[in-house]
């Protein structure tokens, strides 16, 4: 059964850390399903620390990835509300600059490369999962 959403830092055995939005998915293995993954760095400032965000994908519009559980060395569930947030702002920012800069003004084709939204595979991949 899947289990719900969650908000996780993952480090890889290639030693890159993100931090994303997870939803667990099993087909014929583990795997995750990740949104919006982001790289957070905390800087120095005058003040004291500030996070630097960015995407992880930097050569892709794609908010959406599928990882499997054998690139991952580790990952801890977050509950951190000031972690939350600024990947809930990253994520807001990150959709208004879209809506702004147009590239939401136009459907996307198969074609065009477009496979489906967040819900649709959700649902495609627990369909796969109870084997209906």
């Amino acid at each position: 059964m899947m289990e719900e959403d969650f908000y996780a830092s993952i480090k890889f055995i290639n030693g890159e850390e993100i931090f994303a939005k997870v939803a667990p998915c099993e087909e014929e293995e583990l795997m995750l399903l990740l949104s919006d993954p982001i790289i957070i760095t905390e800087v120095k400032t005058r003040y004291g620390f500030a996070y630097k965000v960015e995407p992880w994908m930097k050569t892709t519009k794609e908010d959406m990835f599928i990882i499997k559980m054998d690139n991952i060395l580790t990952m801890t569930e977050t509950t951190d509300l000031d972690i939350i947030s600024v990947h809930k702002k990253f994520v807001k920012q990150k959709k208004q600059d879209e809506l702004e800069f147009g590239l939401n003004h136009f459907e996307l084709t198969k074609e065009m490369g477009y496979v489906s939204n967040i819900e649709e595979a959700k649902k495609i991949l627990e369909k796969i999962f109870k084997g209906k």
